[in-house]
């Protein structure tokens, strides 16, 4: 009987000590994958891949591998990542935000670009027509106007609401560079919307101290149904 009891024990040991060896080695795999990531290691990101690391694996931060090298501009890396089968490319942090997201406040047009030909969503996770913010909303508020003109030529929303009725010519207005704004507005943006707090993009531009653009956006709101008001001199 005790010897029985004796085996049970040391059978349940030795159980315990392999699970816990593949939790140490899975452990370390993690740390080597995010640390290979942040200095663009490809060698060492490979290998783990190549062992069966799961590329959709978020750090400490909740933050999808493929998003955070966009982010740290770790390029060979993302290549590497893109190129893997079971890769979730809308695989979104704990903000809500995509890949695409990521790119595109960024200003990487390329991987803008990229991204959707892998299949990523035009509109992000908002739904069809629905609320939600979108990848127009954080090209429009990135440094470069051209992320949000391959994203309006590949189906993008121009009017898109994001929860609380933010349109993407108001995060222009506001955060953006003032030729993103003035594209929008030229591809028919609708200066006249208003978000939740009732602001428009001339508020939004008005209260980023643009007085200029908050001008040129209230005389568009203004204006008559297809008529476009004198464009004053920037």
């Amino acid at each position: 009987m005790v010897e029985t009891k004796l085996k049970s024990i040391l059978r349940f040991l030795a159980y315990l000590l392999v699970a816990l060896g593949v939790s140490l080695a899975h452990a370390g795999a993690y740390v080597d994958f995010f640390r290979a990531l942040s200095i663009d290691n490809t060698q060492t990101v490979s290998a783990l891949l190549a062992r069966g690391f799961d590329p959709n694996t978020v750090d400490e931060r909740g933050q999808p591998a493929l998003q955070l090298s966009l982010r740290e501009e770790a390029f060979r890396v993302a290549e590497l990542l893109l190129a893997q089968p079971q890769l979730r490319i809308d695989q979104p942090n704990r903000a809500g935000e995509t890949a695409l997201m990521q790119a595109a406040i960024k200003g990487q047009t390329a991987w803008v670009g990229r991204l959707l030909d892998r299949g990523a969503r035009v509109e992000g996770l908002a739904e069809a027509g629905g609320r939600g913010w979108t990848p127009l909303h954080y090209a429009a508020s990135g440094p470069a106007l051209a992320p949000a003109q391959l994203l309006l030529a590949r189906g993008a929303r121009l009017d898109a609401p994001a929860p609380n009725g933010i349109t993407p010519l108001m995060m222009a207005a506001r955060y953006g560079p003032e030729d993103t704004a003035l594209w929008l507005l030229g591809q028919g943006a609708d200066a006249g919307l208003r978000d939740d707090s009732q602001r428009s993009a001339a508020d939004h531009a008005r209260q980023a101290g643009r007085d200029r653009l908050a001008e040129r956006l209230a005389a568009r709101s203004a204006a008559p149904s297809g008529e476009t008001p004198g464009a004053p001199a920037r």
